[in-house]
């Protein structure tokens, strides 16, 4: 099991980031980490970032489809993250 980070890009809509949380909630999930703050010109994008640990690759594949399908969201990037142990 690893640790996942996915960020979610949605328009500013005030229902976006109640349905980004709720394909977690779904799933039985409540992410470490999550962080939300508006940008773009005018403010007019919302960016979710969350931390998921202890799911595998095929869980974080699932999870970044189904945000995907979330009406409002335009873009979802998730990647592993990878610990870096020094010598």
């Amino acid at each position: 099991m690893s640790t996942f980070c996915f960020s979610v890009h949605s328009d500013a809509d005030p229902a976006a980031l109640p349905r980004v949380l709720e394909v977690f909630a779904l799933h039985g999930f409540v992410p470490d980490q999550c962080h939300a703050s508006r940008s773009g010109g005018l403010a007019d994008e919302l960016v979710v970032d969350l931390q998921m640990s202890e799911i595998d690759a095929a869980q974080a594949l699932l999870l970044a489809k189904r945000l995907d399908r979330v009406v409002s969201v335009t873009s979802v990037l998730f990647s592993e993250k990878r610990r870096c142990i020094a010598a």
